[in-house]
């Protein structure tokens, strides 16, 4: 099966480099393209027999799947270059959330679905958010699936979820990581202990704390209530996050709405440039308010997929 990776930047390269290690892919199963060629030949220096290609539509055509590893502003012309090779049998998976399904389904003929995955990813581990059109067929979503089980969790979701689940799964661990520098820094500033020896510490606190969650059968409810006995220090410290983070994570969410409701209307212009006086105001557009989400509801995988649902 050849397997096509447009744009091999970070997540790119993220994903290639762990499909690789976990032996789900082959080299010679790969295919590149980057609108900077040597970075698309350094991979194929790096894994002898992965084939790196100059232009995007030579690395689309002829591939079972094509991941579109490109910025949502960069689809219109990538679209452009590679609608021409491509077939109602391939697959083609973009990995950027503003990137809307439906635009895709009607620019090119392939089968259209969206993963958006995580740093964690590199670690085999993290969630794989799999959201699919209407032409997939319950065979795709294994293939899909079962690709993505060798690196991650999937995590099956409606499209007007991708935002939010972003937020959690592909945002969440650069937030969760400045957190913890926050947390660090000012405890070197205030106690004696040093920065790095605190990263130290918070760096195995969040590995525990994500398999009591995980492994442990553990909610986060029941975590706190075992470790925050009543009067004690943790007791005191939930007290004041309390009382400052709902008010940060509520202004968190807008602002990550904000910024993909801004980046739809964009890709809405560039996608039809003749519309533009028709474009959608932000009236129209889906609510950046998070108390206007709609709630995370199941999707059911296929069995044999190994994927989850969020319900």
């Amino acid at each position: 099966m050849k397997v096509a990776f447009i744009g091999t930047g970070a997540m790119g390269s993220l994903l290639i480099d762990a499909f690789l290690r976990s032996g789900a892919l082959l080299p010679q199963n790969i295919c590149a393209s980057n609108r900077s060629p040597s970075k698309a030949k350094w991979l194929a220096q790096r894994h002898p027999g992965l084939r790196a290609y100059s232009s995007n539509a030579e690395a689309a055509q002829g591939s079972k799947i094509v991941f579109l590893c490109i910025k949502p502003l960069d689809y219109p012309d990538v679209i452009a270059e590679i609608r021409d090779v491509l077939d109602d049998k391939q697959i083609v998976v973009s990995i950027t959330s503003p990137v809307q399904i439906e635009t895709l389904e009607a620019a090119i003929p392939s089968k259209i679905a969206k993963i958006i995955p995580s740093i964690t990813h590199s670690v085999h581990s993290g969630a794989s958010l799999c959201i699919y059109g209407g032409r997939i067929r319950p065979e795709d979503r294994l293939l899909l699936e079962q690709l993505m089980s060798s690196i991650s969790t999937p995590i099956t979701l409606k499209e007007s979820e991708t935002r939010i689940a972003s937020d959690l799964s592909s945002c969440g661990p650069a937030f969760v990581a400045h957190m913890l520098q926050l947390w660090a820094e000012s405890a070197a500033e205030r106690t004696g202990i040093s920065y790095e020896e605190a990263i130290a510490l918070g760096s195995e606190m969040l590995s525990g704390t994500g398999k009591l969650l995980t492994e442990g059968g553990l909610n986060p409810e029941q975590l706190i209530e075992r470790v925050a006995v009543p009067g004690g220090v943790t007791a005191e410290g939930i007290a004041v996050l309390d009382s400052c983070l709902r008010e940060v994570f509520a202004r968190l969410i807008d602002t990550t709405h904000r910024k993909y409701d801004d980046d739809i209307s964009k890709l809405h212009t560039l996608f039809h440039p003749a519309t533009l006086d028709e474009s959608p105001s932000s009236s129209d557009q889906a609510p950046s308010c998070p108390e206007k989400e709609a709630p995370l509801s199941g999707v059911k995988p296929p069995d044999g997929s190994g994927a989850a649902s969020i319900s």
